[in-house]
């Protein structure tokens, strides 16, 4: 019986039932003074950025206002960017990416 095969609507069953236990099983993380401090100061510089970009015109924008708003949204999980990567998100609104070199001639 190990080996029978389930059925589509068996296998997204058995995960839901997997994915409830999971939950119910869920050990809550705790923060330090000083991880919450950190967050509470980037969550402050992300929106101050999202603020400061709402006129700003040009193609990076959308995208690095999404990509805030990803950052926000995704506070929770436990990978985040390292200070570095930080700085180049809440930056990247504001900064108009190189333009790309073309090489044809015009002959």
């Amino acid at each position: 019986m190990a080996n029978q095969k389930l059925t589509p609507l068996q296998e997204v069953e058995a995960q839901r039932r997997a994915a409830a236990e999971a939950k119910a099983n869920k050990v809550p993380r705790a923060f330090t003074d000083e991880q919450k401090a950190t967050r509470k100061e980037r969550v402050v510089k992300a929106k101050d950025a999202l603020t400061r970009s709402v006129g700003m015109k040009g193609d990076h924008v959308a995208g690095a206002r999404k990509a805030l708003m990803k950052y926000l949204q995704n506070l929770n999980e436990p990978n985040q960017p390292d200070d570095a990567r930080f700085e180049m998100l809440i930056e990247a609104p504001f900064k108009a990416p190189p333009k790309k070199r073309d090489n044809s001639r015009g002959f």
